[in-house]
């Protein structure tokens, strides 16, 4: 079973590692990385391994079976 949640933004877009931290999927930077570069981060569905990703509203970021769904504050 899949847990999903809805991560609020401020601006138009947000880099994949910021958004693993500020989802609490990832403890800091380094751990966000690692997940990243193991292919264990998916945006839509997609294995993605750029830290670097930017991600706008609507994208959906899954990690360990939890998602997360960017939305536009």
């Amino acid at each position: 079973m899949t847990h999903s949640d809805e991560i609020t933004i401020r601006d138009d877009s947000i880099r994949l590692g910021q958004l693993l931290k500020l989802a609490n999927l990832a403890e800091d930077g380094l751990q966000a990385k690692e997940f990243i570069e193991n292919g264990l981060v998916k945006v839509d569905g997609e294995i993605e391994t750029r830290r670097g990703r930017q991600l706008h509203p609507g994208s959906v970021v899954s990690l360990n079976g939890q998602s997360v769904t960017i939305a536009r504050d």
